[in-house]
């Protein structure tokens, strides 16, 4: 590991100000992601700025009826929250289905948003990665795909972001606080994460010199449900090959609102609009399932290791949409729903 100075601000702005006076300078919280890509020499900071103390971590109700969450609460009491375990399960199962226990009572709100990609290619310096090294070229074009993208990747970059918690989140049309030197950015969430086109160094639209200190979730939808779902290759301590949270409001059997995000198959949380749009207003049967489905499927754009995520992708958003309609108890309350990836 290289030398790398160590600050540990006391306060927000003093945090901001030491990103912003160093150039390259990361911020630490629960370390689980950067300090594994700083043993690796992926990350090299010569700065690294401490906000795991600062008082970012309670989970409150807001004045609409929303839920705002710092961004140093940890995965673990996010997942168990009585507010978040009542109003918004879907985030709760995502959280309790990444990682595992010792990861989670580390891992932090922020730092599980700003979680880099587990791209094999990325994560060895001895191989060429434009993400890690602009301009290199993608080792994963022609390589080990299977953890890799479907939907808006590039010829730059086909890798996938890791987190699950980041899903939920996008279902919940959540918004992301960011405070900078000119002050507070609130960002939806769904816009938060970039696609890679000719920059796959940029993960978000994070400013250096920005601090997330917060996620702001509305306020609950009541009669809505929702859940998650994750096909890993096994069932515990693995990334998603795809995942699926859906959101749904079915009046007398119609879906009057629709919403679905899937992971593992994007280099963002990938919101299913094309899905969302061709079932809203539709019956909710088995058959509007499936048009949903291959409606936000025909724009997928498989590489050469990946072409079995489309059907895998397809069967996993078709059975929890099932789920949720059928009044599962999947789809209210309990663990996350898992699959193998058989």
């Amino acid at each position: 590991m290289r030398p790398f100075r160590y600050e540990r601000p006391t306060d927000t702005d003093s945090a901001v100000a030491f990103l912003q006076e160093y150039a390259g300078a990361r911020p630490l919280a629960g370390g689980t992601n950067l300090i594994d890509l700083m043993k690796l020499g992926v990350a090299t900071p010569d700065v690294v700025v401490d906000v795991s103390r600062l008082p970012l971590d309670s989970v409150d109700r807001s004045g609409d009826g929303g839920v705002r969450i710092g961004t140093n609460v940890r995965n673990a009491d996010l997942a168990a929250h009585p507010l978040i375990r009542a109003d918004y399960p879907v985030l709760s199962r995502a959280l309790l289905s990444a990682a595992s226990p010792q990861l989670r009572n580390l891992a932090t709100t922020g730092g599980n948003l700003l979680q880099r990609t587990r791209c094999v290619y990325f994560q060895d310096v001895t191989t060429p990665c434009n993400k890690r090294e602009p301009g290199t070229g993608c080792s994963a074009i022609g390589g080990y795909t299977r953890y890799h993208a479907v939907f808006g990747h590039s010829s730059d970059c086909i890798a996938t972001h890791p987190s699950d918690m980041a899903v939920a989140l996008a279902v919940l049309d959540a918004t992301v606080i960011v405070v900078g030197p000119g002050g507070e950015r609130r960002i939806p969430v769904t816009r938060f994460h970039r696609l890679p086109g000719d920059q796959p160094q940029r993960d978000t639209v994070l400013e250096s010199d920005e601090l997330v200190v917060a996620v702001e979730l509305p306020p609950p939808v009541r009669g809505a449900v929702a859940t998650y779902r994750k096909v890993r290759d096994r069932a515990s301590f693995a990334f998603a090959i795809v995942s699926v949270a859906a959101h749904l409001s079915v009046d007398d059997g119609v879906v009057t609102d629709a919403r679905i995000a899937c992971g593992g198959v994007a280099h963002a949380p990938w919101r299913a609009t094309r899905a969302e749009e061709t079932l809203t207003g539709r019956a909710a049967t088995a058959a509007s399932f499936a048009e949903a489905a291959d409606a936000e499927l025909a724009a997928a754009e498989p590489v050469d290791g990946t072409e079995f995520k489309v059907p895998l992708l397809r069967r996993t958003m078709i059975a929890v949409l099932r789920d949720l309609t059928a009044g599962s108890t999947s789809g209210r309350a309990g663990a996350a729903g898992q699959e193998d990836a058989r």
